[in-house]
């Protein structure tokens, strides 16, 4: 298979994780609004997800590939960019309680930092794609290539996290009584560099098959961080008038989250 078909071949599953990002507005076309506990949950399982496919899935493989020294100056790697990212975009909070009285400046605002973290996501996936079509690499057949069953895995892990970041644009864009069909669009937008951090991350790893590992802790890192970081805050902060402060829906959607990805990691 060429490195033309193989970059094609990656394209398209980074793209298959963004356009998943726009099933995250399609509740918009039933309901007005989503409840905090929901939200809180659904929060709870993107956290869980990313962490299960982090850790079993990246780091694991990392491992295998490299060191723990390399993986862990990978991930700091990774966190680096999240922070940079988020300095960028000073002053952008990601909090849907504000969305509401959000002006268009703020939303674009707000778009834009959820764009810059669908990079290290983009990233998660192309790495995985390392062994595509290589001697040894066992996985599904796809038009006559082997794809990694970690390339499988992590596609999957992108693409559900990212319906509860459809649904993160979908609220705001609501308040401001934008069209469900201009809602899938903006929230598909805000993940369209999956699919060109994908084909830059895989063809750097096949390039450099040294700095594997390293791409490998990278992926793992940012992603974590914007979970401990991001996603978990935003839950707790959103849930704050639940009883419990939200903590039950939360552990619940976490709980769910690694359960799903858990016998994806073992196949």
């Amino acid at each position: 298979m060429s490195l033309l078909a193989n970059l094609t071949l990656v394209f398209v599953a980074g793209l298959l994780t963004a356009l998943a990002t726009g099933l995250g507005a399609l509740p918009f076309f039933l309901v007005e609004d989503i409840s905090d506990r929901w939200y809180v949950g659904l929060w709870g399982l993107a956290s869980g997800i990313m962490v299960a496919a982090s850790v079993f899935g990246l780091i694991f493989e990392g491992l295998a590939a490299g060191t723990a020294i390399e993986i862990a100056i990978g991930m700091a790697a990774g966190v680096v960019l999240v922070v940079l990212a988020h300095r960028v975009l000073d002053g952008a909070e990601i909090d849907p309680k504000k969305y509401r009285e959000a002006d268009y400046k703020k939303l674009v605002l707000i778009l834009g930092i959820l764009t810059v973290h669908s990079f290290p996501e983009g990233v998660a996936v192309g790495v995985s794609f390392a062994e595509l079509g290589l001697e040894g690499a066992q996985g599904p057949m796809v038009f006559g290539v082997t794809v990694p069953i970690l390339a499988v895995f992590m596609t999957i892990a992108i693409s559900i996290h990212n319906i509860p970041e459809g649904t993160a644009i979908a609220i705001p864009l609501r308040s401001l009584d934008v069209g469900e069909w201009r809602m899938v669009w903006w929230a598909v937008f805000s993940s369209l560099p999956q699919p060109i951090g994908a084909v830059l991350a895989f063809a750097f790893v096949r390039i450099a098959r040294d700095f594997l590992p390293y791409g490998f802790g990278f992926a793992a890192g940012a992603m974590i961080y914007l979970v401990l970081t991001e996603f978990i805050p935003e839950a707790l902060e959103t849930g704050a008038n639940l009883p419990s402060r939200g903590r039950p829906e939360l552990i619940a959607g976490v709980v769910v989250g690694v359960a799903i990805m858990i016998p994806l990691a073992l196949v």
